[in-house]
């Protein structure tokens, strides 16, 4: 059997991410990061998931989401109703569940032509 290596039709992806690292193409990170197919911003600086307030999403609004994938770590973590009610009150999707788990399910998303975008929470 032969096997190829097919490459995403987008500029960004998850290998992989825990609650301390992820990584993205082939660079690791170790700071709270956001991701979309075609942006990557570095050093997002929140820290925790439950104290994330309604301006700490700013970032992540102006890539245009339908959907926002939270990762807060190695823990199921939730926001505060308030920063939910941001994006609800805009039509945009709140998903959060631990970073292995939203790195699955942005890599699916993005591969399927979604305008998904992804907060994840790093803790050294």
């Amino acid at each position: 059997m032969q096997l190829t290596l097919e490459r995403p039709d987008y500029d960004f992806f998850l290998r992989g991410a825990d609650g301390a690292s992820a990584l993205v193409n082939e660079r690791k990170l170790e700071r709270s990061f956001i991701i979309s197919p075609r942006t990557l911003i570095e050093n997002w600086p929140v820290t925790d998931v439950t104290a994330l307030a309604p301006g700490d999403l700013q970032s992540l609004l102006e890539l245009e989401p339908e959907l926002i994938l939270l990762g807060g770590g190695a823990a199921q973590a939730f926001p505060p109703p308030a920063t939910m009610a941001a994006c609800l009150s805009r039509g945009i999707g709140l998903e959060t569940m631990i970073n292995a788990a939203a790195a699955r399910t942005f890599n699916v998303l993005a591969s399927e032509g979604r305008r998904v975008v992804a907060g994840f929470v790093l803790r050294a």
